[in-house]
């Protein structure tokens, strides 16, 4: 499946009275890997920039004067989101000012282009009732570092976005498939490929994971401890030195 991870920054926070996209990034995830493909680009919003706004990103409509304006970077951005499910941290924001910038150039809206949309902010609220919700609790919450972000940036944010949904939904991925079918073709070929269901299969390479991987994985048996009102029983079982704390075997 084909992701994209979607953020904007803009002059203000309603659409409706005429604010405007500053700046657009979209992060490319394929098959729950980053593909290192990413459209990024600043827009001239043909208008001032709300000082609250500034506050948050730090650009100034003097800083985006003779960059492209929306309407120039459609046809691009049509290419690389077409066809792929976005995932949007608060979906409506970006989506009202996204169909509104299309509209006054002359585009249908994000409806016929995307082949639908996740809220992760929604997926927090459910997951987290009571918690904060914003990237950056978010991050907190599944261990990314966010240190280099201290201002928002629609890059920066959606690159941080796509590690808290693939860290959000872990897991999930093997729900959706039919693993009876897959498991019966895998052993057909299999067995074709070996000389029939009686041949000495390859020895199977058991790679062990590294002093650092074993401390993050620690680290974020920690989180889940501390998120769930249960506990987290793998956390208890490193705890008690079993197999999965940090520098055991």
């Amino acid at each position: 499946m084909r992701l994209l991870i979607l953020d904007t920054e803009t002059t203000g926070l309603d659409a409706a009275l005429g604010h405007r996209i500053i700046e657009l990034a979209a992060v490319e995830i394929i098959h729950r890997r980053p593909t290192g493909r990413h459209l990024h680009v600043y827009l001239d919003p043909e208008r001032e920039i709300d000082a609250g706004a500034t506050e948050v990103h730090g650009m100034t409509w003097e800083d985006l004067r003779g960059k492209p304006k929306f309407r120039d970077v459609v046809p691009e951005f049509l290419d690389f989101a077409r066809g792929a499910k976005w995932i949007i941290h608060n979906a409506p924001f970006d989506v009202g000012f996204l169909d509104r910038e299309f509209a006054q150039a002359g585009f249908p809206g994000c409806a016929m282009v995307h082949r639908g949309i996740i809220d992760t902010l929604e997926m927090s609220r459910d997951a987290f009732p009571g918690k904060r919700h914003n990237l950056s609790a978010l991050c907190e919450r599944f261990g990314i570092s966010n240190v280099q972000r201290s201002l928002h940036g629609a890059l920066l944010d959606a690159q941080l976005l796509a590690e808290v949904y693939l860290a959000m939904t872990r897991g999930q991925e093997s729900l959706t498939i039919d693993l009876g079918a897959r498991a019966t073709g895998a052993d057909t070929i299999a067995q074709a490929a070996w000389g029939g269901s009686g041949a000495h299969r390859p020895h199977l390479v058991v790679i062990a994971p590294t002093v650092e991987e074993l401390a993050a994985h620690h680290a974020y048996l920690e989180i889940l401890d501390r998120e769930s009102s249960d506990g987290c029983v793998w956390w208890k079982l490193a705890q008690n030195g079993s197999h999965g704390a940090p520098g055991n075997a």
